[in-house]
């Protein structure tokens, strides 16, 4: 019975982890991105093949020699902002995604991880969240965001999106936070996270959020299957699978749709094209923020189509705040999707299916021990993602070597 691909998520060159510590990490995959291409524009099969010898061979010494990692994942190629708007220039935008998609499957980087949030990518209030053991979390307060968006931001019609008694809220902790509170706020919420391209003022940010004003819910996903009528052909032809990733948080921010946040919408987006080009990743942590998302039943609905696996899991209040818990704490049934996933594959085993083993990756890890005193990437320090790595594979080898699972 074969285990998941254990993969790493890798900044390249200026990431504080290295490939050596990956290595040591026990992963072989790596999931990588070319940040230095600017979005909507093609990347070249030289740069792509640049990026995958750094990754896969170690060229320093002599002669070179294989790292012991594949590049297994492209997470992510971003999709420009006029192809979310559906904007006249879009097909311009389209067309450069087409052959950069052709240009990773001839480089032999056969999966693509993509998101269509608009505007802004994954979204917290706090990226130094201290935990009860003084290891520090991802945070997402809903009354520090609502208060961003009432009186920092100011957005034009923001009321309309909260309750009184959420407004009310907002304006207590707004009220209560310093000037250096609100800055570093503001700076969290829209300066750009790891993988992100650019940050923006609060007049950019408006300006940008503006721009989608007459994009409805239905508008918006229309324009995502536009989309993928255009990109799954050609994703087919490379031997390239596409694995969109959920809202994360999974519910509307700003007054702008979001449209990848539910089972019901996963199950539209995989009926635009059936194919297993056209699947999805499977983040628990941002799916497990609804307590209406079923998540082992979406592996067991839709495992056909699952592309990847992001593995976390999150802690809820009840007011639509969470944080990044352990991974196997929280409110995410980490066993659960682990052994559905490893029936799909299974399954997919018995289909005569190429693509067996699917990718996972470990996700937002805390940052402890002796990285609370490095610069780290928030949620992608070396120690806590090693620490997820490890419970994560010990779960795999348990469900894996269980007599139950045996024998069903």
């Amino acid at each position: 019975m074969h285990g998941m691909e254990q993969t790493w998520r890798w900044y390249g060159p200026d990431d504080p982890v290295t490939l050596a510590d990956i290595r040591q990490a026990g992963a072989t995959g790596i999931v990588s991105a070319l940040h230095q291409i600017p979005i909507g524009e093609v990347w070249p099969l030289e740069a792509i093949l640049e990026r995958k010898r750094l990754i896969e061979m170690d060229d320093i010494v002599s002669p070179p020699r294989p790292r012991g990692l594949t590049w297994s994942v492209i997470e992510s190629v971003p999709v420009h902002e006029d192809i979310k708007m559906g904007l006249p220039s879009r097909d311009r935008y389209i067309e450069n995604y087409r052959q950069t998609l052709r240009n990773a499957g001839r480089a032999g980087v056969h999966c693509v991880c993509y998101n269509f949030m608009p505007v802004l990518d994954w979204t917290r209030t706090d990226l130094q969240f201290e935990l009860e053991d003084g290891a520090r979390a991802l945070r997402y307060d809903a009354h520090e965001f609502a208060a961003f968006d009432l009186f920092i931001l100011m957005r034009p019609g923001a009321r309309q999106d909260y309750t009184p008694e959420q407004i009310e809220v907002a304006r207590n902790r707004f009220e209560a936070m310093t000037p250096a509170k609100k800055a570093r706020l503001q700076e969290t919420i829209i300066a750009g996270l790891p993988g992100g391209q650019q940050g923006y003022t609060l007049a950019e940010f408006q300006a940008k959020l503006d721009a989608y004003r007459n994009v409805t819910e239905e508008k918006f996903r229309e324009n995502l299957a536009y989309f993928l009528r255009a990109i799954v052909p050609a994703a087919e032809e490379a031997g390239v699978r596409m694995a969109i990733h959920p809202d994360d948080p999974p519910t509307p921010l700003f007054g702008v749709p979001r449209i990848v946040s539910t089972e019901e919408d996963l199950r539209y987006i995989l009926g635009v094209h059936d194919s297993i080009a056209n699947g999805f990743t499977l983040c628990t942590g941002s799916l497990g923020v609804r307590a209406d998302n079923d998540l082992v039943g979406i592996v067991q609905r839709h495992g056909r189509r699952l592309n990847f696996a992001h593995l976390r899991s999150t802690e809820r209040d009840g007011s639509g705040s969470f944080f990044e818990a352990a991974h196997l704490e929280g409110n995410v049934d980490m066993f659960g999707v682990m052994r559905e996933i490893l029936k799909e594959q299974r399954r997919r085993e018995w289909a005569g299916r190429r693509d067996i083993v699917i990718p996972m990756r470990a996700d937002h890890g805390h940052t402890m021990l002796d990285d609370l005193r490095k610069k780290t990437n928030p949620g992608y320090s070396a120690i806590g993602l090693l620490r997820g790595m490890a419970e994560l594979r010990g779960l795999e080898r348990g469900i894996l070597r269980s007599e139950s699972f045996g024998a069903e």
